[in-house]
């Protein structure tokens, strides 16, 4: 099977391959820092239950992060998740780009997806 779509790069293959893609979509930073908010809540609900054994804070964390993601492109980068296409992938993007972050080294992740076209719009070309 060809994983070209038209115009676009090939499909990635490998989360190596997609994490570039990943970064177009994250270009705003209003929506990076959405999701950081999202992923900390979520690191706080596993923190929570951890400490209490409520097993209600993990739902509640998975949800905290995934609306504070999806509002972030929904409301200041307007394009789609790639949690759509790639819901793996993209569940360790958020991380990798938390990390990238936290590391000091957010302008480096950002510049790797200037640029590139929507990962979302290439996947569902290539169906």
């Amino acid at each position: 099977m060809d994983h070209t779509t038209g115009n676009h790069p090939p499909i990635p293959r490998s989360f190596a391959e997609f994490w570039p893609y990943y970064m177009a979509a994250h270009q705003d930073r209003r929506n990076r820092n959405i999701h950081y908010v999202g992923s900390a809540g979520g690191l706080a609900a596993l923190a929570a239950l951890l400490v209490t054994g409520n097993g209600w804070f993990l739902p509640a964390g998975i949800v905290f992060g995934y609306a504070c993601a999806w509002i972030g492109h929904f409301r200041f980068e307007r394009n789609r998740p790639a949690t759509w296409v790639k819901p793996w992938w993209s569940f360790m993007g958020d991380w990798r780009m938390f990390w990238m972050k936290i590391s000091g080294r957010e302008d480096e992740a950002v510049a790797l997806g200037r640029g590139l076209p929507d990962i979302v719009d290439m996947v569902r070309a290539a169906r």
